[in-house]
């Protein structure tokens, strides 16, 4: 199947990172067309350490990774140590974000192309096509757009895997690791898109996963038994990255447990990565001309295609529900918490489509047969 569907990750490996990537390498009609290594579960020259090993060990050097900045936004500018009192979640992946696994040096020379210029260049390569998909910090997109502010126009959908909404948090009481880690990074992005799409240069609002929903999908120990066993038919080279998958995602089940879960592992971003891909192959172009999708230029008919704040919507795997959407940034105890305006309170125009639920069976089916049938020979 010839590659059709450009796409750029931005991606803080991580456990369920290294299977979102994992998931990636077996997609035979997709064109990576760039990866942003950054920083969020570990520090960025870690996290594209990781990136590159994994993609060392899928056989998969040629994708060029981009380093992404070391500080979230906030922190930029300021005049203090680079990591002075910065939190990650090694607690949750471990020192270096790969649990118990073992990877191979990386193969080739990180790009010397940053990860916000990558964004940009990204987007202008593939006017209204590139499928973007943020499974860690948005910090390198926000500062992708102090480069070019016209830069969402020049998308054809944005996915991100990220925030609460009136839930539970999974790093302070309220809030979700990717935005607390860079809170100012995710508003930023989701009102470029919002006023982008308000003003009639963006067709398909963002979709949001937030962790109420991606925490249904729940690895467990007979399920990647059964995926490593049945993936020894696909080659030795593929039989290396599912092991190394299950010793980083041992760490994982371990953590779950201590955190008072079970042996389990909520492997959030392999969900966001698939059903980006699925909708982008459901809304693909079906000539089979280069020309791009045009942006829409009539603000109107773009407020027409968007359903009403609260409407009820499908995604694949997930039900979704369309509202204003918002990131605390000041609040004391709160700061980092996700804010969706369900009842027009604010007045504001819907800005994206949030998934609410997820029919995690299936979604965990379909990954275990990718993951048990590997790359495309």
């Amino acid at each position: 199947m010839p590659s059709t569907l450009p796409l750029f990750l931005d991606c803080d490996p991580g456990i369920d990172d290294a299977i979102a990537l994992a998931y990636l390498c077996c997609q035979d009609d997709v064109d990576v067309v760039g990866i942003a290594a950054s920083g969020g579960n570990v520090p960025t020259s870690q996290v594209v350490e990781n990136t590159r090993g994994w993609l060392s060990l899928a056989g998969r050097s040629d994708i060029p990774v981009h380093s992404g900045h070391s500080l979230p936004l906030a922190r930029q500018g300021l005049q203090t140590a680079a990591d002075e009192g910065l939190e990650y979640a090694d607690l949750t992946h471990g020192e270096t974000g790969r649990g118990y696994a073992r990877l191979p040096a990386p193969n080739g020379p990180v790009s010397s192309v940053s990860a916000a210029q990558a964004w940009v260049d990204a987007a202008h390569a593939h006017p209204g096509q590139l499928l973007g998909v943020v499974i860690g910090p948005a910090t390198n997109l926000a500062l992708a757009l102090d480069i070019d502010p016209e830069l969402p126009s020049l998308f054809k959908r944005l996915f991100i895997m990220g925030g609460a909404f009136n839930y539970r948090g999974n790093t302070h009481p309220t809030t979700e690791w990717n935005v607390t880690f860079d809170p100012e990074s995710t508003s930023r992005v989701l009102s470029a898109f919002g006023d982008a799409h308000s003003s009639g240069h963006l067709r398909h609002l963002p979709v949001i996963a937030p962790i109420e929903a991606t925490e249904a999908v729940e690895m467990t120990p007979d399920r990647l038994t059964h995926i490593r066993d049945e993936a020894s038919s696909a080659g030795q080279p593929w039989q290396k990255v599912v092991a190394e998958l299950s010793e980083a995602l041992r760490f994982y089940f371990e953590f779950h447990e201590s955190d008072g879960l079970g042996y389990i592992a909520h492997i959030h971003d392999p969900l966001v990565l698939a059903c980006a891909l699925a909708w982008a192959r459901q809304n693909s172009i079906e000539s089979t001309e280069t020309e791009p999708e045009e942006p829409n230029t009539d603000a109107q008919e773009t407020a027409a295609l968007t359903p009403a704040r609260g409407a009820a919507g499908e995604l694949p795997w997930a039900t979704t529900q369309w509202a204003p959407v918002d990131v605390e940034l000041t609040g004391t105890l709160t700061r980092g918490e996700t804010v969706a305006d369900w009842l027009g309170r604010w007045g504001r125009p819907v800005n994206a489509e949030i998934i609410r639920t997820i029919d995690a069976t299936a979604f965990l089916d379909h990954l275990s047969t990718t993951l048990m049938k590997g790359p495309p020979a």
